[in-house]
């Protein structure tokens, strides 16, 4: 089974592509990215990865809760599938995003994305990335990542795929316990193309060694 992931400009737009996939075999859901920081701004709100304008502002789609609601709506009417809403750490508080995401019919919320960060070029005194800004993810993140898991899932009753500097199978774990019912994992693959074998396999013989039965068992069973 495929997890598609799309992005789009517009309603319209993510209600065409999830329409197109749920005719596609093999696609078992549809991740849809309301919260990609590596595309351009224009001034008339056409990025790369989506965003809308309010205003004569343009904000990334997960940072704004009627935003989100419209695409997820737009998605569901769209396609039958499972969707699932990947959600913006760039908020003040991602859990009211999440509650928005579940009520507008996604099935599950993965989190989270990139931070927007940059890097500056001291020589010619010029940002690194032509964007200027761009997505920092890796080990870096984990910490803000977990409590982000942690908080939503005391918040919403769908599942939550956790991401954010997963490198190997402990940092798997971590999330689970936060309440992830699945991880994803991103930058550990430039790293060790492996990776993601190497912690599945880890993480069986965690739940061997902790007499664990099933994902379900682990996942939220963070003590306090």
């Amino acid at each position: 089974p495929i997890i598609a992931s799309i992005a789009g400009v517009n309603a319209a737009e993510f209600g065409k592509l999830a329409k197109v996939l749920s005719r596609t075999e093999r696609i078992a859901a549809i991740e849809i990215n309301l919260s990609c920081p590596n595309a351009p701004y224009s001034p008339r709100g056409r990025r790369a990865c989506p965003n809308v304008q309010h205003g004569k502002r343009d904000f990334l789609i997960a940072q704004n809760e009627s935003a989100t609601r419209q695409i997820v709506e737009a998605a569901r009417k769209a396609a039958s599938l499972t969707i699932i809403a990947k959600l913006s750490p760039n908020v003040t508080d991602i859990t009211r995003i999440a509650k928005a995401a579940e009520e507008a019919g996604a099935d599950a919320v993965s989190l989270i994305n990139t931070f927007i960060g940059m890097a500056v070029d001291i020589e010619t005194k010029r940002p690194v990335l032509g964007n200027v800004t761009g997505g920092l993810s890796g080990p870096a993140i984990k910490p803000i990542a977990l409590r982000m898991v942690r908080e939503t899932y005391e918040k919403v009753k769908i599942p939550i795929i956790g991401i954010g500097g997963i490198m190997d199978y402990k940092d798997a774990v971590e999330f689970i316990l936060c309440g992830a019912s699945a991880i994803q994992v991103g930058t550990a693959n430039f790293v060790n193309p492996r990776a993601s074998i190497e912690i599945i396999e880890g993480v069986k013989k965690y739940m061997a060694k902790h007499k664990i039965s099933g994902i379900k068992e682990l996942t939220g069973a963070l003590r306090k």
